[in-house]
């Protein structure tokens, strides 16, 4: 019998189980896999503590600890010392379709890297910062006023996106995905409805969930979201806002043509809607497309930032803020806490204003498109949409099999993908579809050797 009562005791997490199924931790471990799945657990909770959660379900705490360390590794859970344990913030992302067992050895070809070749020039850049006199101020909390040339910095950035702003409409964010927080945080109540495409990023999904957001999907004509169907929304679905990408739009690959661009700016206008504009990719293109916010500066929320286009571990976004949001999406990322580190603002913005920015862009975007023509010669047989100088493509599938068992099915050969399951949002159809990025496998012969068992799949199932 339990120690305590726990009859008006506050719990995170209550799970009910059936003892009966051996072994108990296995059957905790799905419970609480479930819990994730269905919204009863949100990203970010914290965990009752597993010595409470023992005396709460009369079980030995070793039990707990097995079913916590099995979700764990499934990236469902993560645990800080003297913190305790919470839930992930990227759970609903790796929480359908996981396996209790996976392989050794995956192909990443699921998540979307860049190349690595930006490494080696960003850190003879950082040790060029490293050798100043007052190196010591990178390593100390950042000032108001000190940041004015690398307001100059996002400035040119954001230029190459076909968007000119001023200093004055500059805000920093610790990357793209915590600049998305941080403007959904600060313009929206628990409840509020923003619509989205009805394939998205699955961050803005767990975004939205941590904040009680909810998603609606808008549907789209000829892949890119439909003005109609936007301003149908405004008028009956009570939304506030729309988030978008229009350059590369993840997962589907595709962009938003300027006459949309220029539809969607005038109905945002029109409905007095918000826009989060995520220009993650926009680097990528050689020529871009005028951004939506050029053509409705005071509705958008313009977010570049560089973890896609430079290096995975460069967490740095600028936020291009209308005046009237400014103020708000300032104090929202004050508050959470997910300002920049002044060592990384610096890093970014000597890059961007020196001649390497460009160099480095180049570099990417050759062997971007040379990874690409890999994908084009053995998946020449199928549909895998996607521009030459995007890091990803979305590979539709053959026959009835869907995006979710293609995935399984690759996983087991070897080669993790990511399944239109992941990315579909509310009552939508997920496509018969798969995100396949190209520049995430380390070496050109790894990519062929995934691109080879992924065509094997594919011939089978035709």
């Amino acid at each position: 019998m339990p120690i305590n009562s726990f009859e008006n005791y506050p719990m995170s997490w209550r799970p009910l189980i059936d003892k009966t199924q051996k072994p108990i931790y296995q059957a905790l471990a799905r419970q609480l896999e479930q819990d994730i799945l269905n919204g009863v657990l949100l990203p970010g909770t914290k965990l009752p503590p597993q010595r409470e959660l023992a005396d709460y379900l009369d079980l030995n705490l070793s039990t707990i600890s097995k079913a916590f360390k099995v979700c764990e590794l499934k990236g469902l859970l993560s645990a800080a010392v003297g913190s305790g344990t919470f839930v992930s913030y990227d759970a609903l992302s790796n929480v359908y379709l996981l396996q209790d067992t996976k392989s050794k050895h995956l192909i990443e070809m699921g998540a979307t890297l860049p190349d690595n070749a930006s490494y080696e020039p960003l850190l003879l850049q950082l040790k060029s910062m490293l050798q100043d006199t007052d190196y010591q101020k990178w390593f100390g909390y950042g000032r108001s006023g000190e940041n004015l040339w690398q307001k100059d910095a996002a400035i040119k950035l954001i230029r190459r996106g076909r968007f000119e702003t001023t200093a004055d409409h500059i805000l920093f964010a610790n990357g793209g995905q915590n600049a998305i927080a941080a403007t959904l945080a600060s313009l929206c109540q628990p409840g509020d409805r923003i619509g989205v495409d009805q394939h998205t990023y699955p961050g803005l999904k767990t975004v939205a969930a941590m904040l009680s957001v909810q998603i609606v999907p808008i549907k789209a004509e000829n892949d890119e979201m439909s003005p109609t169907s936007f301003e149908y929304a405004c008028k009956n679905e009570n939304i506030k806002g729309i988030y978008l990408i229009p350059d590369y739009h993840n997962p589907t690959a595709s962009f938003m043509s300027v006459k949309n661009r220029k539809m969607i700016a005038a109905i945002a206008k029109k409905y007095n809607q918000f826009i989060i504009e995520d220009a993650s990719y926009h680097l990528l293109n050689k020529q871009p497309l005028p951004a939506v916010a050029s053509f409705a500066p005071e509705q958008v929320i313009y977010i570049a930032s560089l973890s896609k286009v430079l290096a995975p571990g460069l967490r740095l976004a600028y936020i291009a803020v209308p005046s009237q949001f400014k103020e708000k999406i300032s104090k929202a990322l004050y508050n959470l806490n997910i300002t920049v580190s002044p060592l990384l603002a610096e890093l970014a913005a000597r890059t961007i204003v020196s001649n390497q920015l460009e160099v480095l862009i180049e570099g990417h975007r050759q062997q971007t498109i040379l990874r690409n023509q890999l994908v084009n010669q053995y998946l020449a047989d199928y549909t895998c949409q996607g521009d030459e100088t995007g890091i990803f493509r979305w590979l539709l599938l053959p026959g009835k099999i869907t995006g979710a068992e293609f995935e399984t099915l690759a996983a087991q050969q070897g080669v993790q993908v990511y399944a239109a399951e992941r990315f579909v949002v509310g009552n939508s159809c997920p496509e018969r579809a798969v995100r396949v990025s190209v520049c995430a496998p380390k070496t050109i012969k790894e990519l062929e050797q995934g691109l080879m068992i992924l065509k094997r799949l594919l011939n089978d199932l035709t």
